[in-house]
């Protein structure tokens, strides 16, 4: 892989994150609830199913989710379902965001990224499409994929802190019921993505 396939990589990359998605949307809610430093364990996991993902494109579990529609409908709709539900809590969640620092644990708050982005069978095909384009055939694959699956991990983990980052800022200006409605507008944009997210999909 040479450094101008590289930066091409890095471009197409930086363009595909100008979006906000699902995972960004909750790192803008969890970290106005529970602050910064406690929301990189949504971050931590977000990035582990990443690499997951990665791995599994890279063992063929892409074709097998192209060839087989009942498994990825399936598999689809369970991750939107997820991401409804959590939009919905959101929305209909009366606690009061600013006074829940530090209730949630670093363990829920993880897992809660890992399922986030786990949800989107999307990602394995996205994954299985865009990394060919970058690879040499005539270079060793195992350095060029783990070159390519750093890379994407290094920006969209800088990218979920910026997210991150971004609302602990805007906590420290506001009063707890500002804060509770901006709680449901992100809940609300959390449903949205998660119907773009599956009618996306149908349209694969």
């Amino acid at each position: 892989m040479t450094i101008d396939l590289w930066l091409l990589y890095i471009a197409t990359v930086l363009v595909f994150m100008a979006t906000p998605g699902p995972s960004h949307l909750l790192m803008l809610s969890n970290s106005l609830a529970s602050g910064f430093k406690r929301s990189t364990a949504t971050a931590a996991g977000d990035l582990s199913a990443n690499a997951l993902q990665m791995i599994a494109a890279s063992i063929g579990l892409a074709t097998a989710l192209n060839s087989s529609q009942i498994i990825f409908e399936i598999v689809k709709w369970c991750g939107v379902g997820y991401l409804v539900f959590i939009g919905l809590r959101m929305i209909l969640s009366d606690r009061n965001v600013l006074a829940s620092t530090n209730k949630r644990s670093l363990k829920s708050l993880y897992w809660q990224g890992f399922l986030t982005s786990a949800a989107n069978p999307k990602a394995v095909v996205f994954f299985a499409a865009l990394f060919p384009q970058f690879i040499s055939a005539d270079d060793p694959l195992l350095p060029q994929f783990l070159v390519l699956s750093v890379s994407y991990l290094i920006i969209d983990g800088s990218f979920l802190c910026a997210y991150g980052k971004f609302a602990d800022t805007i906590r420290a200006r506001i009063d707890t019921a500002s804060s509770g409605r901006l709680n449901k507008v992100c809940g609300g944009l959390f449903i949205v993505a998660a119907i773009a997210l599956g009618l996306k999909s149908v349209a694969r």
